[in-house]
């Protein structure tokens, strides 16, 4: 049987979808697509990320209309392969996030899906909501793909520990261990492509710097830098997770309000690259002595910023299709695998990564009948 995993990250540049099979301990990518949102309904998201008027409304309609973008996707993925909804086993759902807030009184996340509705639009299984029980055990609901990425790219780990970064809105990483007696290490490092992609959209006109190419024209602003760098949410002890909500435009501007002089559009982006590149780095040398570093998520594709990460890291990094899987595809594929152990009733979070109680099945099964 199929496995579908269907990802919309922070970045919010579309919806990734991932068909795959496993058996055993062995995991198969068969194909992948991705397409953009419709940009009413990006739009609308955006607004979601942040506190607005009529959210309740907003939010119920969006979650209607994700159901059948992803529900769109999927049907082109099954006719391109020539697979009836039948042969899929589950979809693993991971919704589209619009608030994480892990470190409150009450902690709660939220990713919007009308799963029924997805259900019902394809014919398929759905499993979604892979979050809450990890988090109604202590942890912080985030980073997921760490399993994944041990199922997955485990076999590769030799002399060194490897480390797969996924650079989305926001950058998480794992650190696969080579000592057999040590965890796999997993938070949100900080920001990914989303301040940049949020300056070029503001500032530029674009939707995000191709192949880092503006940024690279600029001269990073050390004053600004500096000032980005004393967020406390940089020195933070593992478990940690962040979003949207936190490393948005606004928290640029607040920093950039402090400076004298305001940087001209081209060394802000240059200085946002430089920070997503400097916290990636501090991050993995705070937690693996020696690593071999692998990239997936858009930011492998920003010629510029794998050219700075490589700098701070002292190593070419590389992207994750060294390994055998396209960096477009990881997180996709990593939900397919977490659909995929909710069925087998497999433990989905590692409690050493988000901070949970102990492991446990994630995921709420929602049957298309």
């Amino acid at each position: 049987m199929y496995y579908i995993g269907l990802m919309s990250g922070t970045s919010l540049d579309g919806i990734d979808v991932a068909l795959a099979r496993f058996s055993g301990d062995t995991s198969e990518l068969e194909d992948y697509v991705s397409k953009p949102f419709s940009p009413a309904l990006r739009n609308t998201l955006l607004q979601l990320c942040a506190t607005s008027d009529d959210e309740i409304e907003q939010m119920g309609r969006a979650q209607g209309q994700l159901a059948a973008e992803y529900a769109a996707v999927i049907q082109h993925l099954l006719e391109k392969n020539q697979i009836n909804a039948r042969e899929v086993k589950a979809i693993g759902c991971h919704g589209q996030t619009v608030r994480h807030r892990p470190d409150i009184d009450m902690p709660f996340t939220l990713q919007l899906v009308d799963a029924s509705r997805l259900a019902v639009l394809t014919g398929i299984d759905v499993v979604s909501d892979f979050r809450s029980k990890d988090m109604a055990l202590g942890g912080q609901g985030a980073p997921l793909a760490p399993g994944f990425h041990h199922a997955f790219f485990a076999r590769h780990v030799a002399q060194q520990d490897v480390v797969i970064v996924n650079i989305g809105g926001i950058a998480n990483l794992t650190v696969l261990p080579h000592r057999s007696n040590t965890d796999v290490l997993g938070f949100d490092s900080g920001p990914g492509n989303g301040l940049m992609d949020a300056w070029m959209q503001n500032y530029c006109a674009q939707d995000y710097d191709k192949d880092g190419v503006f940024a690279a024209s600029g001269r990073i602003n050390q004053m600004l830098l500096d000032a980005c760098l004393q967020d406390d949410y940089f020195a933070k002890p593992m478990p940690k997770s962040t979003g949207r909500e936190y490393f948005n435009l606004d928290w640029v501007r607040h920093r950039i309000e402090r400076l004298q002089t305001t940087p001209e559009h081209q060394d802000v982006l240059a200085t946002l690259t430089e920070l997503t590149a400097v916290t990636i780095a501090d991050a993995i040398k705070h937690t693996s002595a020696s690593s071999k570093v692998f990239i997936c998520g858009g930011g492998a594709y920003n010629t510029y910023l794998m050219q700075r990460l490589s700098q701070h890291l002292d190593q070419q990094v590389q992207s994750t299709a060294e390994l055998g899987l396209s960096p477009d595809a990881v997180e996709a594929m990593a939900f397919a695998w977490l659909a995929h152990a909710h069925i087998e009733r497999l433990a989905g979070n590692i409690p050493a990564v988000t901070g949970a109680s102990r492991q446990a099945v994630l995921g709420s099964l929602t049957p298309w009948q």
